[in-house]
């Protein structure tokens, strides 16, 4: 009888859990969409100097990317260090190697 009563308890924790992460997911889900029609709204309403559009554009894109690796690749559960390690050793690197050759172009 204990152990029933305790698997009781496992499965109402795991449910609440999975409703937790659904509930995330569907927030990061509309702030990907709001960031989406930000950065159309800029460009089709010209809302901004176009010195400025490139880069917000590129901040937007740059924090959905963030929210794909983070929630919807998992990459914040528990046994995804190394693979996380690994992704944001080459993003340090491309990162490095483009800075490299901007600097060797315009230097």
């Amino acid at each position: 009888m204990s152990e029933h009563t305790s698997s009781k308890k496992v499965d109402t924790f795991q449910k609440r859990k999975n409703k937790e992460e659904m509930k995330t997911q569907l927030i990061t889900f509309a702030l990907m969409i709001i960031f989406t029609l930000v950065a159309f709204g800029i460009v089709v309403g010209e809302l901004m100097p176009k010195m400025f559009v490139v880069p917000t554009i590129l901040l937007l894109a740059i924090v959905q990317v963030a929210f794909q690796l983070y929630y919807f690749m998992h990459m914040k559960n528990a046994g995804h260090e190394m693979p996380s390690n690994m992704m944001y050793g080459g993003f340090w690197a491309a990162i490095l190697t483009v800075a490299g050759l901007v600097g060797l172009t315009w230097w």
